[in-house]
Formats: structure tokens, sequence, C-alpha cells
């Protein structure tokens, strides 16, 4: 961070904020259109689908046997190590072919020269998918429920509701992507929207600490000039925090295999999406409302003190 004579330089993010925040709204609402006209590519979790486990001889590649499935004409299949790399669970599209599990052992058997052993063949229904998902919806929906009362109850209702606006930016986006790209939407992207909303509001409210701290300290300072101090403070925080993330996040898209990419795929999204919001979205939206220092220190009374005078 650039100081100048041994101070932080302030930077000024709220300079932009118009055009940010207007840039910010026009993508939100391409994404709800999006979900709207498009929707999500729903996995297997939820669709339903064949669910066969098989045991192999020795290990195979995961990658091998998506390539072989593939070709032999199998779409949408996932293939994971179920315990250890000799066990393996495939899960497919339904099927009204009662023999779908004997087709695909023959089909990797003869790929891998082994003999394989078909421990078990699961039909899972497109009802049980539908209930996934509503009770996914409705986990995502308490969580965020959770997440704005939390945050009502801890700041000024002006602050809060810009946080909770940058909440709900950052998952909307995210999902828009999926929609937009038509990525599998599965239980661990599911997880990983959840785990966006804990990732971002805490960002977010690292911020929103910092600013009701400096309109205390800082009395004689604008509103704005005391978010961008804030925004600056932390910024330093917020970098680094991301970075590691992403690091962390870029190396499981890169090393995890297929299982783990629509989860890394979705934290990447949102811990990007959630350090711009909890920079230039929950703060504008603050402003956008109104807020002044009376909203956070109280005003005076008419006769009295200005209650910033009892404090340090």
């Amino acid at each position: 961070m650039a100081r100048v004579n041994g101070k932080r330089q302030t930077i000024d993010f709220l300079g932009v904020r118009k055009p940010v925040v207007a840039f910010a709204a026009i993508i939100t609402i391409i994404s709800l259109v999006l979900l709207a006209v498009r929707g999500l590519n729903f996995g297997l979790d939820f669709t339903g689908g064949t669910l066969v486990e098989i045991g192999f001889e020795q290990s195979v590649p995961l990658e091998s046997m998506r390539d072989t499935l593939e070709e032999a004409g199998y779409e949408r299949v996932s293939v994971v190590y179920y315990g250890t790399d000799t066990d393996v669970l495939v899960r497919m599209p339904p099927s009204d072919d009662p023999n779908a599990g004997e087709r695909l052992v023959a089909v990797l058997e003869e790929a891998s020269n082994q003999d394989l052993q078909l421990r078990r063949v699961e039909f899972i229904g497109p009802q049980v998918g539908e209930e996934l998902r509503e009770l996914g919806g409705i986990g995502m929906l308490l969580a965020l429920l959770a997440v704005m009362g939390f945050v009502a109850m801890r700041y000024e209702l002006k602050l809060a509701a810009g946080g909770v606006i940058a909440l709900f930016h950052d998952v909307i986006v995210t999902l828009g992507l999926f929609s937009l790209f038509q990525w599998d939407f599965d239980l661990n992207v599911l997880a990983a929207v959840l785990a966006i909303i804990g990732y971002s509001i805490n960002d977010t409210i690292v911020v929103l600490d910092r600013m009701r701290e400096n309109f205390r300290k800082l009395r004689k300072v604008e509103v704005v000039d005391i978010m961008n101090i804030s925004i600056t403070e932390t910024l330093d925080r917020t970098l680094a925090t991301s970075g590691i993330t992403l690091a962390v996040l870029l190396s499981l898209l890169l090393f995890g295999g297929e299982t783990l990419r629509g989860f890394s795929i979705a934290l990447i999204i949102g811990t990007i999406v959630g350090t711009f919001s909890s920079i230039y979205i929950a703060s504008p939206i603050a402003l956008w409302f109104k807020l002044t220092r009376e909203d956070m220190v109280g005003a005076p009374k008419e006769g009295g003190k200005d209650p910033l005078d009892d404090l340090p």
C-alpha cells in the first residue's frame, strides 16, 4: 500500500461508485434474467439417475474411465473413487434399461482388460432429486435470512442494508454465471454457494466494523472520506485473505479432479465478487440510503452536548 510521509495514502474508492454500482446492477439483472430463462443445469444429485458401484482388480485413472464412457456414448457421467482407488462409483442419467449396470461394466472391462465386479446398481428417481433441489433451495434461503438477521442486529439499518444487498449480489452473480455457461449444479456447488455466503459477509463485516470505529474517532471528517479511509485501512487484509483463498481454490481446480471442479469454480467466482462487493457495493448502498454521522453515533440532544464528546 502506498504511503506518503510515513502515512497510508487513502484511496478514493467511492469516487467511482456511481458507474461501478451501475455496472454491478446490470450484471445482477442479467444474472436474474439468465436464471429465469435458462435456469441451472442441475446435476444428477438433483435430477436423479443410475448409480453403479464397480470393483476393479487394479487402479484405473478416473480420466481414462471418463474418456472411455464418453467414447461409448455415455453423456453427463460422474466417475469417482469410492473408498479406495479400486472401488469406483459411476453416476449417469436416468435409464429405462434394466441392464444398464451390466452394459456399463462390459464397456469398462473391454477398455481396462480386467475382470470387474458389479457390486450394486441403484436407480434414483427424479422425485428424490426434486426433493433434494427443494431442500437445497430452502437451506440457501435460511442461510441468507440468518445472515440478514445477524447484520441487521449488529449494525445501523442503513449500513446493514448495504451489507445484505452486497451478499445477494454475490450469490446471484455466481448462480448467473453457472446458468450462462451451463456448468453442472450439484450438491458440491450448493455447498460452495453456502460457503460464499459466509465468506462474503465476513469480508464485508471487517469493512463495516472499521467504518463504525472511524465514525467515532474521526469527528471532523466527511462520511464519504471516512468510508474511503476505512476501506483503505482494511484493504491489505482483504487482498491477503482473498489472495490466499484463491491460491488454494486454484490448486483444487487444477489438481482436485472432476469431482471438485464445480465446487472450486463456484468458490473462485464467489471470492472475487465477494471482495468486489465488500468494497464497491456495501458502502455505496449505505450512502444511497443517506447514511449520516448521527446514524452511527446519535444526534446531540437539544441544549445538550454531542455524544462524541463522551468518547475517548
